[in-house]
């Protein structure tokens, strides 16, 4: 039976099965969770669609998702971040619906998205919330059992809807789980962030000033690798408790109108809209370097970089060149789209085996607990965090000890003092 798919070119696929079994090599964890998958068959005979970045880790979560018995539908969360070789191999070699092209334009984005739901899945798994608010578009009632959100800007647009009292069904936010923020957003966006600036443009990271907006978990891994390269490292924030820790962990901070005078290279990872701006494009250095590696391509506002410009070219790839009317340049990279995917090859695979897991384990608890979890977003369970953390110490070969049961009493008892 011919499997539904849009994907770039299925003479794509051997180049992705390789690309999928080297990623597979560093996701013990989600290897183990497959495993038991497999046996058990947790999730036999339920429908789940994905809107997620179309990439070798991805494919590993989804390998996992059907053995454990899930009808899978995938499609890409970013135009920019599909990797068309793992799309073509998703399709021809392991039989998984795939809708994703890389460089799709807006509609046929949504098309995508329209495919991937097409089969009335009863768990959608998001990275931003474009499924859910797709879905909440729609008049008919459909038999979701509950929904996955994988990142910070996802989750914000849900418990605005859980607030609103819109929500439809119970969110499980992926993102919160310590072992996805700490160690994803902090070690994995650090990294990779500062791998896409550097394959696209080869600039030298050592003592140039990175002005990094945002200090959330994203923020501050992006401005420790930046200090590890060798940048003098600026952090522009608006929440005084953040900004704070930014001072502490040794940062200077500013507000972005002050940083853009002296900033040779910008990146934004807040989540909002419009971080950097006409005023701040009018005060910066000729030449500097803007990226973004928050989720949607919404905080820099390039509308307005375009009307002030009176030329674009395009140097090399990702790597625009907007020429101001004033003759000042201002470099923007991957369309300000997220720069770690666009640019580069996103998180590293030892980083996503502990997010994907979640998005694993965190379906099976949907499937036996959904039907009694109201319309709200919720935490992964800590009983799901923890095992999954001492899974990848295992994996790793790092143990730890165990409280006594003395200590136990010890923790749990307010009688005894010194």
């Amino acid at each position: 039976m011919a499997i539904p798919h849009d994907v770039k070119n299925l003479s794509l696929a051997k180049t992705g099965v390789k690309r999928i079994e080297w990623a597979r090599r560093f996701m013990p964890v989600v290897r183990s969770i497959e495993d038991r998958f497999a046996r058990e068959k947790p999730l036999k005979g339920v429908r789940i669609g994905a809107c997620l970045h179309v990439t070798t880790e991805t494919a590993n979560l989804m390998l996992a998702l059907k053995a454990g018995g899930a009808d899978v539908r995938l499609c890409a969360s970013n135009p920019l971040s599909t990797q068309d070789d793992v799309a073509a191999a998703l399709v021809k070699e392991y039989g998984i619906p795939t809708f994703s092209v890389r460089g799709e334009d807006r509609k046929r984005y949504y098309s995508h998205i329209r495919a991937a739901l097409a089969h009335l899945p009863h768990i959608t798994m998001d990275d931003g919330a474009d499924l859910v608010s797709e879905l909440h578009k729609e008049k008919d009632s459909r038999p979701v059992l509950g929904g996955t959100e994988e990142t910070t800007t996802g989750v914000i647009r849900l418990r605005s809807m859980a607030e609103k009292g819109i929500l439809k069904f119970p969110v499980i936010s992926v993102n919160d789980a310590d072992t996805k923020h700490l160690f994803d957003n902090r070690y994995g966006t650090g990294q990779s962030t500062l791998d896409g600036v550097i394959r696209a443009t080869n600039t030298l990271i050592a003592g140039q000033v990175l002005v990094v907006c945002g200090y959330g978990w994203c923020g501050r891994g992006l401005a420790e690798r930046g200090r590890g390269l060798g940048a003098n490292v600026m952090v522009v924030e608006v929440d005084p408790i953040r900004a704070l820790q930014a001072v502490m962990d040794g940062f200077r901070v500013e507000p972005i109108a002050k940083a853009a005078v002296v900033g040779n290279l910008f990146i934004t990872v807040t989540g909002d809209i419009n971080v950097i701006r006409r005023e701040h494009f009018a005060r910066m250095k000729d030449g500097v370097i803007l990226a973004n590696s928050g989720h949607f391509n919404v905080e820099i506002d390039i509308p307005t970089l375009k009307k002030m410009s009176k030329a674009v070219r395009l140097l090399r790839d990702n790597v625009e060149e907007y020429i101001l009317k004033n003759g000042k340049r201002i470099v923007l990279l991957a369309e300000g789209r997220l720069v770690n995917l666009a640019a580069a090859e996103g998180h590293p695979a030892m980083v996503m085996d502990m997010s994907f897991a979640n998005q694993s384990l965190a379906a099976e608890y949907l499937v036996k607990h959904g039907r009694t979890l109201k319309r709200q977003v919720y935490p992964v369970p800590k009983v799901i965090d923890e095992a999954i953390a001492r899974l990848k110490l295992k994996t790793m070969g790092v143990s730890i000890d165990r409280l006594t049961a003395e200590q136990e009493h010890y923790l749990s008892s307010w009688e005894m003092g010194t």
